[in-house]
């Protein structure tokens, strides 16, 4: 390797671990300075909103029964909430599950997507996002919450999601979503990774740049969506029921978006139990990443790639370039190691999970590796199977 290659090679990685470095840390005090939201401190808090909580559902029998349990046992005014359960034309069990819970609460109620597979001018009368924009059109309250059919809500949830709309006059709300129950490894990786995720998506709301938010734990009025038009305009991608709502929201009221950081508000799902379902369920949250209009959130995507990316070729170029590019792989490997664990240990410690870290190291190996196949086929996939369907 020629002296200006070598040199231009060494420049390009510094510039990329080091961009990598300033952007995990500024991730990190960024969460540090979001404020804790908890109006229930006082106790004195007297919700005065109806809630309308989405739960779209497609083959979730195992799992909807501890979901609607959870949302039932609310500390929360029956009165003042509605669940809406639809029902995505699942093949199990899970239709009648929710029939079950609509017989014994007045407060829920069943919906059917039913099997068409084409709706008025032509956008797709199946799937997430026609699930939940269904159950809005059926919505009598004045605030949407969205969630998942796979997720268990805690006891406060639907208090502090009310007191902070309240309060903040908000027009989105996103708000911590956290994996648990692990019986695995793979389970574990994926615990610590979503919980990066949490803090990055604290930061970029607390930076207003580059928002993120997951469709577990969601909240917006019903009149700004239909005022946004709904997922008009992104109903191309089966995913991006949430961030890419935000981002339309977030185009019209760019104050008035919010991330609820409060660990007693963290909705829980299981993490995926093999690596085939891990896969298939990064590479549908990656493609949608084609999508974003924040530039800056692309940008972010694109360094961490391409730095797991370097680390790899420096390791393997330096079986005919020599030991140089050994230690500069290894260089860049131990400064993602580095500034990775003051970021996760952060997380951790906050939401009550610091034996998590406990596998850290492995973790962070796999993490690499991860990044490397989804990021790379997610720019070669067009479609990909869930939950039963091919979609893209």
């Amino acid at each position: 390797m020629s002296k200006t290659l070598a040199l231009t090679w060494g420049l390009l990685n510094l510039w990329l671990v080091l961009t990598y470095l300033l952007t995990v840390l500024r991730y990190l005090l960024a969460w540090r300075k979001l404020p804790d939201y908890n109006p229930l401190i006082s106790g004195a808090y007297c919700p005065k909103t109806k809630l309308s909580i989405i739960v779209p559902a497609r083959n979730e029998a195992t799992k909807l029964a501890l979901c609607l349990t959870s949302i039932s046992q609310q500390d929360f005014p029956t009165h003042l909430f509605e669940v809406l359960v639809i029902d995505d034309a699942s093949e199990d069990a899970t239709a009648a599950i929710a029939a079950s819970f609509a017989a014994q609460h007045e407060n829920f109620k069943l919906l059917s997507m039913g099997t068409s597979t084409s709706g008025q001018s032509g956008r797709a009368a199946f799937g997430k996002k026609a699930a939940i924009e269904r159950g809005i059109a059926e919505a009598s309250g004045e605030l949407i919450v969205c969630t998942d059919a796979d997720c268990q809500v805690p006891m406060d949830w639907l208090l502090h999601l009310a007191a902070f709309y309240e309060g903040k006059q908000a027009k989105f709300i996103a708000a911590p979503v956290n994996f648990h129950e692990e019986g695995n490894w793979l389970q574990r990786f994926q615990s610590l990774d979503f919980l990066g995720m949490m803090g990055v998506t604290g930061a970029g709301f607390q930076t207003g740049t580059g928002l993120l938010c997951n469709g577990a734990n969601l909240a917006y009025p019903k009149a700004v969506f239909e005022e946004v038009g709904g997922f008009e305009g992104i109903d191309g991608l089966a995913s991006g029921d949430d961030m890419l709502l935000l981002h339309k929201v977030a185009k019209r009221y760019p104050d008035q978006v919010f991330f609820l950081k409060n660990k007693s508000a963290t909705v829980l799902t299981e993490a995926q139990p093999d690596l085939r379902s891990f896969l298939s369920q990064r590479l549908r949250w990656a493609t949608k990443s084609k999508s974003y209009e924040d530039w800056r959130v692309t940008l972010r995507l694109v360094v961490v790639f391409l730095l797991c990316w370097a680390i790899l070729l420096n390791g393997v170029l330096a079986i005919w370039f020599g030991w140089p590019l050994a230690l500069l792989a290894a260089g860049l490997l131990l400064a993602k190691l580095v500034v990775d664990y003051c970021f996760l240990g952060e997380m951790c410690r906050y939401f009550g999970r610091s034996d998590l870290m406990r596998g850290y190291w492995r973790s962070q190996l796999g993490h690499v590796a991860y990044i490397l196949v989804v990021g790379t086929w997610a720019n070669i996939a067009k479609q990909y199977v869930w939950k039963g369907r091919r979609v893209r």
